[in-house]
């Protein structure tokens, strides 16, 4: 895992569970120190939370943090954002890269919302980084190689990070950001599934994730196609091509392609409104 370089100084604006495990990863992972990080937060709970679960200093002030770092995370809600930007905008410099976590907020809000040139970055995570398995997508504007090697350092002590265009994040919400929420209807029916032929609930649970993490794990590991991966189990006459096949014929493969359609153009809807 990459370090940071030691004069970077990262502050989170809000101090939440997305903003708590991304500050706990960088300091997990050894890409950031400590005392490299600070939070805010209005809500001294969260703040007591993020200092608790990270050893990382906690104020109450957005304009402390301004003045102390020069890498700014914004872990606040989509809402909030504007408001926000207009009562840090006098305190921004040159000196500061800009990071939006909120869903939804483009760039050019974000840019409107300053009135002036920035260094900004929008990413779209997802929960399993709160487990350091995430999987993030970020794009820039006004940034060089170096920023994104910042963001990439930043990112990467959660999980999976990859650069795209703006255009395509959407299609990231659609995917990997609401992707969870696909993965645990997929592990709850398969192990409704083992209930049903006679596992106890507890160990059907057990089952069906480890089932989902390990098929994970080989995809990324082994760099060999889910289809490949897939032919090498599925044996003539067997059981496995028994069970694949009543998954197409319930549509598994096309209900999942369509849930990714439908997710990313709710995004684009949202990103309009």
């Amino acid at each position: 895992m990459p370090a940071l370089n030691a004069n970077t100084t990262i502050g989170f604006i809000g101090a939440g569970r997305m903003a708590t495990a991304l500050a706990a990863g960088l300091i997990r992972s050894g890409a950031a120190a400590v005392d490299r990080i600070v939070a805010s937060d209005l809500s001294e709970e969260a703040r007591d939370r993020f200092r608790d679960e990270t050893g990382a200093e906690v104020v109450p002030s957005n304009s402390e943090v301004v003045e102390r770092a020069n890498v700014l995370i914004l872990a606040v809600k989509p809402r909030y954002v504007v408001p926000l930007l207009a009562e840090l905008t006098s305190a921004l410099g040159p000196q500061h890269l800009l990071i939006s976590i909120a869903a939804g907020v483009t760039l050019d809000r974000i840019e409107e919302a300053l009135g002036s040139r920035h260094r900004l970055v929008r990413v779209m995570p997802n929960t399993p980084c709160l487990m350091g398995a995430g999987a993030s997508a970020f794009a820039t504007r006004n940034a060089d190689a170096d920023d994104a090697e910042i963001v990439t350092a930043l990112l990467a002590a959660s999980g999976l990070v990859v650069e795209l265009p703006e255009s395509l994040l959407d299609a990231v919400t659609g995917l990997s950001g609401s992707g969870p929420a696909y993965a645990f209807q997929m592990i709850e029916a398969l192990s409704d599934g083992g209930v049903k032929v006679g596992l106890p609930r507890d160990v059907a649970l057990q089952l069906a994730a480890q089932t989902l993490l390990g098929a994970a794990r080989m995809v990324l590991e082994t760099g060999r196609h889910p289809a490949e991966l897939k032919d090498a189990v599925t044996s003539p006459g067997g059981t496995t091509i028994a069970g694949v096949h009543e998954l197409e014929r319930g549509g598994v493969r096309a209900a999942l392609m369509n849930a990714v359609a439908a997710a990313t153009e709710r995004s684009q809807q949202l990103a309009r409104s």
